[in-house]
């Protein structure tokens, strides 16, 4: 969605995109690695701590590469700008249903409350795509 609306969008901006989520994701796995190590008083360098770092920063790197690899790729010029931001919102959207139903089911579980919960964060998300496909 922070692309905007531009179809005359070159490869350039999308490499942008995809090295600030990279670099982002990188950024909190090093934070995590530097905690570990104040926090245990071990060394930067070890298995454990690039566990703990690859632990910490996967929920990141699931959620945000594939809507950043869709921008990307359509700025090879393999598909249609329209496409890809479609897909790139549907993903999300996905996203947040399935957070909002385990919050749901942490709330409740096995009751109504994970479908309420898919069902009240999923609009939230619809609501934004439709939004700034409004506003574009």
């Amino acid at each position: 969605m922070a692309i905007g609306d531009r179809a005359q969008i070159t490869l350039r901006p999308a490499v942008v995109l995809f090295g600030t989520m990279l670099a982002v994701t990188l950024a909190r796995a090093f934070s995590e690695v530097l905690a570990n190590a104040i926090r245990t008083g071990d060394r930067i360098l070890t298995f454990s701590a690039m566990k703990m770092a690859w632990a910490q920063s996967l929920p990141s790197l699931i959620v945000a590469t594939p809507p950043t690899l869709l921008i990307l790729v359509f700025g090879l010029g393999l598909y249609k700008y329209s496409y890809a931001v479609f897909s790139a919102q549907v993903y999300c959207i996905a996203i947040l249903i399935i957070i909002g139903a385990r919050a749901g089911w942490a709330i409740r579980p096995r009751s109504w409350m994970p479908l309420a919960g898919a069902t009240f964060v999923g609009s939230i998300g619809a609501a934004l795509a439709l939004l700034k496909y409004t506003i574009h």
